[in-house]
Formats: structure tokens, C-alpha cells, sequence
């Protein structure tokens, strides 16, 4: 499947429909859900990232389980806005998860996501760095697909 923009994303989910936020790093992929009006996400849990199919069982199955019609997945974007190697590579995993779950995806930047949530966790939350590192993943999933949400919304009709 190709890799679509947010609004044709949204366009194509039927109703009540949610979205699933992916942050994939290195060692855990966050997980985020939006609620069915594609209104407000929360975090959903986190994943141990490992081969592509393990992951794609995974994921499909909470799409099935929660009533998920499509994947929103953090772009690492350069901090100046640059397209680099770790862009690539999520574009290129992004692709072959869209391929293997059968659901559509769309990017989305995702810049300073973990650092905005460790910081909040730090300052609100009061959480000690190993509970901060069980909470993080899922939560800047959370925050990044908040921010697509929020940015989409403006064009979407019936907001």
C-alpha cells in the first residue's frame, strides 16, 4: 500500500473508525489510539520492536480488537525540518507494515515528541526516570498523533 496524507487517511476510514499512532524506536514502538470521533488520543501501550512480521501480527490485531482503520506513524524529521536517514528508514518500514497489516498509513513529524513528554512526566507527573521509561513510548505516540489530529482537523468536515 502506498503512503497517503492524513486527510486522505481520514477520508477513507468509515465511521467510527479510530486511527492507530505508531512511534517506533530502537528497542520499544509506542502506541497510541485515538477515540472514534478522531478527537483525542491516548496512549495505548508499548511494543517490543522486533522483526517486521512479529510486529505487523501485532499491531493488525489490536487494529481488529479496537476498530482501527488506519496507522498515523512518527516521521523522525531532522531538527531543521531535513529529510535523513532515519526518515528513510521509517518511510520504508512504514511502508512494508501498511503493506503487511493491509491498513493504510500516513506520516507524520514527529520532532521532539519523546523529549516534550519526558519533560512533561518530569515537571507534572513527578515520575522517577524508570517509570518515565515504561510511560514514554506510548505517550509520545499519544502527543504525536494529538498533533495530527489537531493539525488535520481544521480541513476535515464536520469538525
Amino acid at each position: 500500500m502506498p503512503i497517503i496524507n492524513l486527510s486522505e487517511l481520514r477520508a477513507a476510514l468509515s465511521p467510527d473508525q479510530r486511527l492507530i499512532g505508531l512511534d517506533p524506536g530502537k528497542k520499544i514502538i509506542g502506541v497510541a489510539l485515538t477515540d472514534v470521533t478522531l478527537m483525542l488520543a491516548s496512549p495505548y501501550r508499548g511494543l517490543a520492536r522486533g522483526k517486521l512480521a512479529a510486529n505487523a501480527a501485532e499491531i493488525g490485531a489490536i487494529a481488529r480488537r479496537e476498530g482501527a482503520g488506519g496507522l498515523v506513524v512518527g516521521l523522525p524529521l531532522g531538527l531543521d525540518g531535513s529529510f535523513g536517514p532515519a526518515a528513510q528508514a521509517a518511510k520504508d518500514w512504514t511502508r512494508a507494515l501498511s503493506e503487511a497489516t493491509g491498513l493504510p498509513a500516513a506520516l507524520w513529524d514527529e520532532r521532539l515528541s519523546s523529549s516534550a513528554v519526558n519533560r512533561m512526566l518530569i515537571q507534572e507527573a513527578d515520575l522517577t526516570r524508570a517509570k518515565r521509561a515504561k510511560a514514554v513510548d506510548a505517550a509520545a505516540a499519544a502527543y504525536m498523533l494529538q498533533a495530527a489530529l489537531d493539525a488535520s482537523a481544521q480541513s476535515w468536515p464536520g469538525s
